[in-house]
């Protein structure tokens, strides 16, 4: 069955509609796309969809919630501020919080904990613990204990 030419216009209007309600989202800055982010220390990519001026502090709280619903591992948290965004393709320099995440031109990102330091000014590996001193005490005077008789 053949069908009348005003049926096939009516299909074009609305197929037309649609493609201009696609153009009018974009020049509202509405573009969503698709990214990934991988965390560092999980096992695979987390895959969602943002808008083009969204802020990376957002999209790293979306990145967490995402990890927390899929009920990932290691437990990360749900503060942001922890957290750094940095893109793959690019110089390996965290992102800024405050610029949209479309500023970038990338889609593949990396996820890793801020790096926390101790109070400390010494290094972890000077710092002495009772433990191993007495331990390796114990073992001296064990060594010097033992007589040896040559006769």
């Amino acid at each position: 069955m053949k069908k009348s030419s005003t049926e096939k216009t009516g299909q074009q209007k609305r197929r037309n509609k649609g493609i201009l309600d696609h153009q009018r989202s974009r020049k509202n800055n509405n573009i969503k796309f698709l990214i990934i982010i991988n965390v560092q220390g999980s096992t695979g990519p987390i895959r969602f969809l943002v808008n083009d001026g969204e802020k990376v502090c957002s999209v790293i709280g979306c990145a967490l919630k995402h990890y927390v619903r899929e009920e990932r591992l290691p437990v990360l948290g749900f503060e942001a501020s922890n957290f750094l965004l940095y893109r793959v393709d690019a110089e390996f320099h965290p992102l800024n919080p405050l610029e949209s995440i479309g500023s970038f031109g990338g889609r593949n990102f990396v996820l890793s904990k801020k790096k926390l330091f101790s109070p400390t000014t010494e290094p972890q590996w000077k710092q002495k613990s009772s433990k191993s001193n007495g331990g390796l005490k114990k073992l001296i005077n064990k060594i010097f204990r033992i007589k040896i008789f040559f006769h």
